[in-house]
């Protein structure tokens, strides 16, 4: 040990579950899960292989163990259904995994074009395959909201499969965005500083004629139809949230912030629905950063007026949610510099002093499984508010105490933690040189 622990941390160490790479190692979270319907895995970088290893290898156990159906992740819709239809074998046109994932070309591509994503897109089909006709079949589904010019063709393809003057309706109705080319922040600033030229009342038309004409749309048989008809009548949702999303974005992160999140979660409520309506009994996983899946009235996010997924979900499903965090203390990231630059293989900080991440490497076990709730003394320990780090798609160690902490009661945040003290960069499928090359390990200055 690291000298003699004060009495808080030595009852933390106590209750600690140390991981060690067996089977069971995960045991006392599925018993926690119990009977809840949503399991919400967080991540506290876009880019750390741990938390994908271990996200995937508690997926598969609520899968095999606990009947989940649905995973839900922090991707735009389009996208995530080329892979649904790949490992529920829907009209797929993907003939592997990797295929699967080749919707996947904006950034940051290696959030879902990474190995332990293909690894995990294999299980899935190869678990899919062994299940008879009558067996639910496990779907995999974007939450998120970017994809505005994505999910205005899906719309329109499938209106030309089914109602081809329905087609050319939303043609002429997308057709505003026009203008605006294939950047949809140049449509939200023009729109937010001149009204007369939104296209908020064309994409909510085109909602609504979608869903007037659903009956007839469904005069195929089957439940592909309503699959299809469920599927495109979401790109139109989220043709709807991206266009105020857009425009919202010169009002500021509180906006923006708490209409994504918003968005996110009334897409899970929209998917169980649907799933039920087939005499399934849906339960859901869902895969997206700490900052969106941990309760947000736990943090500093809350004292400024933001909301998030994990809230949302606590308030909508009372009792029907485990929440995991996850953190790191130090290692290498694969995280840009810049919006919409190259993936790098960047140096991890050490956690600062007052945060979670220094605390949980001052037990040191390598890797553990906390869940504070099982030691009343813990959880009041954890309840005091510290720091926590969040890395998303940029890194930026320079300033990194601004750009990447937040005061947070991590036991009352999440259910269960799970700490890697080391952890290493996700591994791109599309790999840069910048990658490849990685950052030259540094001295860190103890202030910042």
């Amino acid at each position: 040990m690291r000298g003699v622990l004060e009495p808080e941390s030595q009852a933390l160490a106590e209750i600690a579950y140390e991981l060690g790479g067996a089977a069971a190692d995960y045991d006392p979270l599925i018993d926690l899960v119990g009977n809840c319907k949503y399991v919400l895995l967080g991540e506290a970088t876009h880019g750390t292989h741990e938390f994908y290893k271990a996200r995937a290898e508690i997926t598969k156990r609520l899968i095999l163990e606990k009947g989940f159906n649905a995973i839900c992740w922090e991707s735009d819709w389009p996208d995530a259904l080329r892979i649904n239809r790949y490992i529920r074998n829907i009209e797929s046109e993907a003939q592997t995994a990797l295929d699967a994932l080749d919707d996947y070309k904006r950034f940051p591509r290696w959030m879902w074009r990474n190995a332990d994503i293909l690894d995990l897109v294999g299980w899935l089909k190869a678990h899919n395959d062994t299940l008879s006709p009558h067996q639910s079949k496990v779907g995999a589904y974007g939450l998120d909201l970017y994809s505005l010019h994505a999910s205005m063709d899906a719309v329109i393809r499938y209106l030309d499969k089914v109602d081809p003057e329905s087609a050319g309706a939303a043609r002429q109705r997308y057709a505003c965005f026009n203008d605006f080319g294939d950047d949809p922040q140049s449509y939200g600033l023009t729109a937010s500083v001149h009204q007369s030229l939104s296209c908020e009342e064309e994409v909510v038309a085109q909602l609504i004629d979608l869903q007037q004409h659903a009956a007839d749309f469904l005069k195929r048989d089957g439940q592909v139809a309503e699959d299809e008809l469920f599927f495109a009548e979401q790109n139109a949702r989220v043709t709807k949230s991206a266009e105020q999303y857009y425009r919202a974005m010169y009002r500021g992160r509180p906006n923006t912030w708490n209409l994504r999140d918003t968005h996110m979660v009334d897409t899970l409520d929209a998917l169980i629905e649907h799933l039920a309506k087939h005499g399934e009994e849906p339960k859901a996983i869902v895969w997206a950063h700490n900052s969106h899946l941990g309760d947000a009235r736990q943090t500093e996010m809350g004292l400024r007026g933001e909301l998030n997924v994990g809230q949302l979900v606590r308030e909508r499903q009372p009792r029907a949610a485990t929440l995991v965090g996850f953190t790191t203390y130090t290692g290498t990231v694969t995280a840009a510099s810049d919006w919409d630059g190259t993936a790098e293989r960047k140096q991890v900080r050490p956690g600062m002093e007052r945060s979670y991440e220094l605390l949980f490497h001052n037990l040191d076990i390598p890797k553990f499984l906390l869940i504070p709730r099982e030691d009343e003394e813990v959880f009041e320990f954890l309840s005091q508010s510290r720091l926590e780090r969040a890395i998303g798609v940029i890194y930026r160690p320079g300033t990194e105490r601004y750009s990447h902490y937040f005061s947070a009661q991590i036991a009352q945040q999440f259910d269960a933690i799970i700490h890697f003290d080391q952890s290493r960069a996700v591994e791109p499928l599309d790999r840069s040189a910048a990658w490849e090359k990685g950052d030259l390990p540094e001295t860190f200055p103890s202030g910042l």
